[in-house]
């Protein structure tokens, strides 16, 4: 098994440890968090150094990494990790946990995390660095760019697009054929009936765009 580290310790940093201890794919050699956290053990993984020690442990020749920082309704730490790490040259395995079912004719990116419980349909396309969390259900043709968070036990129907930077929060549904744009929450437990913008917060059934 290759080694890998994991950058952030928290709650999600648990579920992925949980996939990749099923997966049996890779050895954890530790999690690197803030100063503070340092020697804190996470579902029986240690903390091992400060994020800014990522750099060393490369150069040590650990070459795979993966962001276990959650996103809730702000993806901008993850991404700026994501961003780091990849510039430093570590690699980014895709961990799909093994009681997902996803599609053979899904392509999903580097970095992304498929939670448990999940379906992923044929056709569908999910970027890099995505969380797909527990119970989600992405049907046929739809479309997830880099860095979003679809939130537990949220459906989405056949050739939805998401943008980039996106949250679509817990045990919402969107309807077919509906785009939500780049940078844009919504709400948990919306009902997404039409199209959304980029860079707006929507909630509600039917979700509307939050007037500021």
């Amino acid at each position: 098994m290759e080694d890998l580290v994991l950058i952030g310790g928290g709650g999600h940093c648990k579920s992925v440890i949980d996939s990749l201890n099923d997966m049996c794919e890779f050895n954890i050699i530790g999690i690197l968090d803030t100063k503070e956290n340092v020697g804190k053990m996470i579902n029986g993984i240690k903390i091992i150094a400060e994020d800014k020690e990522l750099e060393e442990y490369f150069k040590r020749g650990v070459k795979n990494a993966f962001v276990t920082v959650g996103g809730v309704g702000d993806n901008s730490l993850r991404i700026k990790l994501y961003q780091l790490t990849k510039k430093i040259g570590y690699q980014f395995p895709t961990i799909i946990d093994p009681t997902a079912i996803v599609s053979k004719t899904a392509k999903i990116g580097e970095g992304t995390f498929i939670g448990k419980g999940s379906i992923i349909n044929t056709d569908v396309t999910i970027g890099s660095n995505c969380i797909i969390n527990t119970g989600t259900i992405i049907e046929h043709d739809s479309k997830i760019e880099a860095n979003c968070h679809i939130a537990p036990g949220t459906t989405l129907s056949g050739a939805v697009r998401i943008g980039e930077n996106s949250h679509v929060g817990t045990n919402s549904t969107v309807i077919q054929n509906i785009s939500i744009g780049s940078n844009t929450v919504i709400g948990a437990g919306s009902v997404v009936v039409e199209d959304i913008d980029s860079n707006e917060k929507a909630f509600g059934n039917p979700c509307r765009a939050v007037k500021t």
